[in-house]
């Protein structure tokens, strides 16, 4: 990850949160629906913070998008669940996590509770402050439990955390027993400026759809494709959009013309950001899979084109102009710990090169998660099968107009995880946004 061509111009509730870190010593959570610029957030906090901050995910993938590191990998910890097994730190990790203020924590909605009470305790031992909650680091933690949720483990896997904790959601924790969360929830909505659209993805965030709601949603999905336009179809399962593509790509004339991938150094073949080997031809559709570093802003993350020409270079035609795109590079990075500076540092320790292309005549809404189309064909196929799955696949779009629905939303495509429900309502915001969570007795419940 690097800075933004362009400074992004913070918005009030998002400069309270940068105050908050900066200043504060508390531990937040940083939410709000899709297309509040939580995204935009981090990645000037990672930029522009005086502390001693290391960015983290709990995915490969989810890390090289905000230029940090696994959990796993950061804190040395094992796969699967942790327990109370012993932590082996070697004094390489203990020197890093010793020299930390804050530690920020991207896709939290991904971590489940015994991670982050992992997290805790290595920090705590690490810095040999076993009696302050994350040994005294500042926690930062951003994410939206309404979207996706990780796939739930084996059976023996779902019985400890049904022994153990209350739900396997981070926000049930046994460290939360000990100290606060601030959660700051943000309310300005970036990607939709139709107040009635917004008003709909808030009902299906929340599991509040009425018969008017669905009315709208419905309606507008009925319409067909205008002629000419371009629309991602969204779906459910990965088997759906492989045949998509390949159906479609197949459909086209000419050959398939093949990239590989350039791979310096341990990536992981879970983790890679793009195709490894990318197969195209001339007419394919593709979506961009990162912004444009030039500057110019040909392009973002997301964007859907045609490929006009391939060479050393591939030619895309984006809302009728062609843009030359070259091979990208992502890097995989390492926190460190420097004596003679007495500070923290990244180091590349590996890089992975290609054309950021992915096929777009369709894609998986998991996948989708983080991206905003202009139009987009939706596919729940027999329904959607988990929580927050529907509205991510909606609040993909800018607008109600670039809806479009393979079939009528029906009342079970609407999934909520009820221990959502029930850490939110017990833990109301106020005017500001701000709720509490943790530590002190919990505030009566409201109705969200």
């Amino acid at each position: 990850m690097t800075p933004s061509a362009r400074e992004p111009d913070l918005t009030e509730e998002q400069l309270a949160v940068v105050a908050a870190v900066e200043v504060g010593v508390e531990h937040i959570f940083v939410t709000g629906r899709a297309g509040t610029g939580k995204s935009t957030l981090l990645e000037y906090l990672s930029w522009h913070t005086a502390k001693q901050l290391v960015v983290c995910a709990p995915t490969g993938v989810a890390a090289l998008n905000v230029g940090g590191q696994t959990i796993h990998s950061l804190f040395g910890l094992p796969i699967g669940v942790i327990a109370d097994h012993p932590l082996r730190q070697s004094e390489e990790l203990r020197r890093l996590l010793g020299t930390l203020d804050t530690l920020v924590i991207d896709e939290v909605s991904m971590v489940d509770a015994d991670l982050l009470d992992a997290i805790d305790r290595s920090l705590r031992q690490a810095r040999r402050r076993p009696r302050e909650p994350f040994g005294g680091v500042q926690v930062v933690l951003f994410g939206d439990p309404f979207q996706l949720s990780p796939v739930p483990g084996g059976p023996e896997e779902r019985a400890y955390f049904a022994d153990r904790y209350r739900s396997a959601w981070f926000f049930d924790a046994r460290v939360w027993d000990e100290t606060e969360l601030v959660i700051h929830e943000l309310r300005q909505i970036h990607r939709q400026r139709d107040p009635v659209f917004a008003e709909a993805l808030t009902a299906v965030r929340h599991g509040r759809v009425d018969q008017t709601m669905a009315d709208l949603l419905n309606d507008a999905g009925a319409r067909p494709v205008p002629a000419g336009e371009d629309a991602v179809v969204l779906a459910t399962r990965n088997a759906t959009v492989a045949q998509i593509n390949a159906r479609e790509l197949a459909r086209l004339g000419g050959r398939v013309k093949s990239a590989a991938a350039e791979i310096d150094g341990e990536f992981g073949s879970r983790s890679f950001p793009a195709d490894e080997v990318l197969e195209l031809k001339v007419g394919a559709k593709v979506m961009f899979l990162r912004n444009d570093t030039s500057g110019d802003a040909r392009w973002v993350n997301g964007t859907v084109g045609t490929v006009m020409q391939i060479t050393d270079i591939v030619k895309v035609e984006v809302d009728g102009q062609e843009h030359d795109v070259r091979p990208a590079t992502w890097e995989k990075f390492k926190y460190q710990y420097s004596q003679a500076t007495q500070a923290l540092g990244r180091q590349v320790v590996a890089e992975f090169r290609q054309f950021p292309l992915r096929l777009a005549w369709a894609v998986t809404i998991h996948k989708s998660q983080g991206q905003t189309y202009d139009r987009a064909l939706i596919d729940l196929g027999s329904g959607a099968f988990a929580p927050g799955q529907t509205y991510v696949a909606l609040s993909r779009l800018r607008t109600l107009d670039g809806l479009h629905l393979t079939r009528p939303l029906r009342p079970r495509d609407v999934i909520v995880d009820q221990d959502v429900i029930r850490f939110l309502r017990a833990n109301p915001a106020g005017e500001s946004g701000l709720r509490r969570h943790g530590g002190a007795v919990a505030p009566a419940p409201t109705l969200l």
